[in-house]
């Protein structure tokens, strides 16, 4: 059974612990890139994504549920998420192999995936395009073994520069768009994406831990423009409207449950 949490955490957070020997990170800018490998026979809980998510399953299975979808990647599977969303996952290690749980997950920034595009020449396909936020891609030998190349730079992340994270990262894409014309147009997608509306980036993420720079940046704009374009919607500042909604939720709560003061 797997173990769960009903606490929200950030990928951000995630990324500010240090590295153990149980999962080790590599950052540079744009990119943050970490390899955990545990033995757990499952664990849950509630994850918000500031950045687009490509996590590859090496050994075990990760489950994301998002609103109604449900999506698990097995052993030699993958999975792209959109970022600005919130996700359930499970995770659990494979029972024949002592439960093991080995995966690399890569968090993309949208200036990255612009980069690649431009380099990628990509011309749209007539793949039908859907409104999921997640995607699963099987993975083949060759992907396979450039990952486990790959493991070395998790090793010694104080010797390895920005520049050769990034050229790995780009000949990792470049090496799934070859053989994969659905993750590149996923990718397409990514990159077209317009600019939120901020009465959406505010409804989505109301009772999500999230700072004002976290939703400047999820509505595709600088923190001085968010503030001015949030006023001249609800006359008002962000701060004072949030605060005023946040509280109104917890007194529906109180009114529909049993939950304590401190709880709701």
């Amino acid at each position: 059974m797997a173990v769960s949490t009903n606490r929200l955490t950030k990928i951000s957070d995630v990324l500010a612990q240090a590295s153990t020997h149980q999962q080790k990170i590599l950052r540079m800018k744009g990119l943050s890139a970490i390899e955990s490998c545990t033995r757990t026979e499952g664990a849950a809980g509630t994850l918000f994504l500031e950045n687009h998510m490509l996590l590859f399953v090496i050994k075990g299975t990760y489950t994301v549920r998002f609103g109604s979808s449900v999506h698990t990647a097995h052993k030699h599977e993958m999975v792209l998420i959109h970022k600005s969303i919130v996700i359930q996952y499970e995770k659990s290690g494979e029972p024949n192999s002592d439960y093991t749980l080995n995966y690399m997950m890569f968090l993309l920034q949208d200036e990255l995936i612009d980069e690649f595009m431009k380099l990628a020449d990509y011309t749209p396909t007539s793949i039908t395009p859907t409104t999921d936020p997640i995607s699963v891609h099987k993975m083949d030998g060759r992907l396979s073994s450039y990952l486990q190349s790959l493991k070395p730079y998790f090793e010694e992340p104080e010797r390895i520069t920005d520049g050769l994270v990034k050229v790995k990262l780009l000949e990792l894409l470049f090496g799934l768009a070859d053989r994969n014309d659905i993750f590149l147009f996923e990718l397409s997608r990514i990159r077209r994406q317009e600019r939120k509306k901020i009465q959406d980036v505010i409804e989505a993420n109301l009772t999500n831990p999230v700072t004002l720079n976290d939703l400047a940046y999820l509505s595709g704009r600088s923190l001085s423009s968010f503030k001015r374009d949030f006023k001249a919607i609800y006359n008002t500042s962000p701060l004072q409207w949030i605060r005023n909604r946040r509280l109104d939720h917890a007194k529906e709560i109180l009114l529909r449950s049993s939950l304590s003061v401190t709880e709701a």
